[in-house]
């Protein structure tokens, strides 16, 4: 088992503006808009967010940003918070765990926001969450699936799968689809350990067998040797999950290398084809946390489409939106705006029966999403579709 540590660069800070909503259905149509200077915070109600806007993950921290702006809009849309306008300050991780924690300081003591959102990848979002849930501060997970999400406190929250869902869900597709000997390659950080370790306990319970498990070091710019590393077992089919740089360098590089000719099933696909080129991602298939459901899923899909001229890139982008939502609606149930005031709302929407984008949202004892949703998906005609 390869092991190092996973490099990232550093970041830098930006501030998402708010946005008021036009349009009839949830906001208003056209593309991206440019940066604003933030509102007067007399008017507004601000929470933050931490979110990989540079680095392997980019792309897919843009994609949540976007879902962050469609929340804040459909928020102010409706009135706002407390009779003001939501604001989100976002900051750049640059996928740094220093910038992220550097960061989130920034949030709890000189923005002094009751609720920060973020941040993707959870040897990041870990020690970020620890540090805000410490100061007091309402954490909101959106992208992280780290079973050490669970252990994080009273005043973290948690709206996605995390890995030991995931990875019995994954087990189990991979078996049903005959697959007995996998070759397993994840990052070397909490979240690749957590899903080569957690896919293989699961997976030999079905009575399958991991050949080889590897776990790869970030920032790299080629993965030849790991992957030939892998090929040796002759796997029936590979697993693998990367971020979104990283994946599609290990995407190419297999296919340059024959790899193919047996399936590679991507967890959290839409993270690990985000960046790959379409000819290369064809055919791919995998698990993913569950996209956008029923009418109000469609309506935010449609909206987000015509806003942005193209769809959503991950499934993170509506677990933002909910989150943005679900923290307004806390915060007007609850009166106040305070990080108590948050968590309380937070317990009484989740009581009441929230519905977001992503499905109904419902918390345990723990604060975690009871009944996450899953997707089987596979990659066709440059699209992620249902299989």
């Amino acid at each position: 088992m390869h092991k190092s540590s996973h490099s990232r660069s550093s970041g830098h800070r930006i501030h998402l503006p708010t946005l008021v909503a036009t349009a009839a259905l949830l906001l208003c149509a056209g593309g991206a808009q440019a940066q604003s200077p933030a509102p007067q915070a007399g008017g507004t109600i601000n929470i933050g967010a931490v979110l990989p806007l540079t680095g392997p993950s980019a792309t897919v921290g843009e994609d949540i940003r976007r879902g962050v702006m469609m929340g804040v809009d459909k928020v102010n849309e409706q009135g706002g918070v407390l009779g003001k306008k939501l604001h989100v300050i976002v900051e750049d991780s640059g996928n740094n765990p220093t910038s992220a924690l550097s960061a989130a300081r920034k949030l709890a003591n000189v923005d002094k926001v009751p609720a920060v959102m973020g941040e993707y990848s959870s040897s990041i979002t870990l020690p970020m969450a620890q540090y805000l849930v410490k100061e007091g501060v309402t954490h909101m997970n959106i992208g992280s699936s780290s079973i050490k999400v669970k252990t994080l406190g009273d005043t973290a929250f948690n709206l996605i799968g995390l890995e030991d869902a995931g990875n019995k869900y994954a087990a189990k597709d991979m078996h049903a689809m005959g697959k007995r000997n996998v070759a397993v390659i994840a990052p070397n950080n909490a979240y690749g350990q957590g899903v080569a370790e957690g896919f293989k306990k699961e997976f030999e319970a079905l009575g399958g067998k991991v050949a080889t498990e590897l776990l790869y070091t970030g920032g790299q710019s080629t993965y030849r040797r790991e992957l030939q590393q892998l090929s040796r077992s002759k796997p029936d089919a590979y697993l693998y999950t990367a971020y979104g740089q990283e994946s599609a360098v290990i995407n190419r590089e297999a296919s340059e290398l024959g790899l193919r000719d047996v399936p590679w099933y991507a967890y959290i696909m839409s993270m690990s084809v985000s960046d790959t080129p379409a000819d290369i991602a064809q055919g791919q298939i995998g698990m993913e946390l569950g996209s956008v459901k029923g009418d109000l899923g469609k309506a935010y899909s449609e909206a987000f489409t015509k806003k942005f001229n193209g769809p959503f890139k991950t499934a993170f982008n509506g677990y933002a939106y909910d989150a943005v939502l679900m923290l307004a609606a806390a915060m007007n149930k609850a009166g106040g705006a305070t990080s108590a005031d948050v968590q309380k709302g937070l317990k009484q929407v989740s009581a009441d029966g929230f519905v977001g984008v992503t499905g109904p949202i419902k918390f345990d004892a723990g604060r975690q999403r009871i009944d996450p949703p899953y997707d089987m998906l596979k990659y066709d005609a440059g699209k992620l579709i249902a299989r």
